[in-house]
């Protein structure tokens, strides 16, 4: 478990942006109701989430088309919430960072952290943007 002081600002970088935060199995299964397109990103406080992901995810937003929804886990601080939110991303194997979209509760695309770590974010952004054009 990671100190509240420590990932305040990392968990700031998406809830700025309009991300609503995920701290129960509850609001987890709740979310993952929702009608619609939604965007599930698992944060985390490694690099590449600093470097690639949460920069990545908020240039995707700037996208015409866009998740209706948008969800996100802290791995390492809300462990039973992300844990949650990860079973629903099965076949993929948890990682960290890591974004799935879901299309009414669907799984439709998934960037996993091998998909995230050395790519700038840009690249993530353009993956996701792909990935809303065709679903939302």
């Amino acid at each position: 478990m990671y100190p509240a002081e420590l990932v305040k600002p990392m968990r700031e970088d998406l809830t700025k942006l309009g991300f609503e935060e995920l701290h129960t199995v509850e609001d987890v299964d709740k979310a993952m109701e929702t009608k619609g397109t939604t965007l599930v990103v698992v944060n985390s406080v490694c690099g590449c989430a600093a470097a690639n992901a949460r920069p990545g995810a908020r240039m995707s937003l700037q996208n015409a088309k866009k998740p209706d929804n948008l969800y996100t886990v802290f791995a390492g601080v809300d462990g039973e919430a992300t844990d949650k939110a990860r079973s629903y991303m099965v076949p993929f194997p948890p990682s960290s960072p890591s974004m799935a979209l879901y299309k009414d509760g669907e799984l439709v695309h998934m960037l996993e952290r091998h998909h995230i770590e050395g790519r700038p974010a840009e690249m993530i952004a353009e993956n996701l943007i792909g990935a809303y054009n065709e679903f939302c």
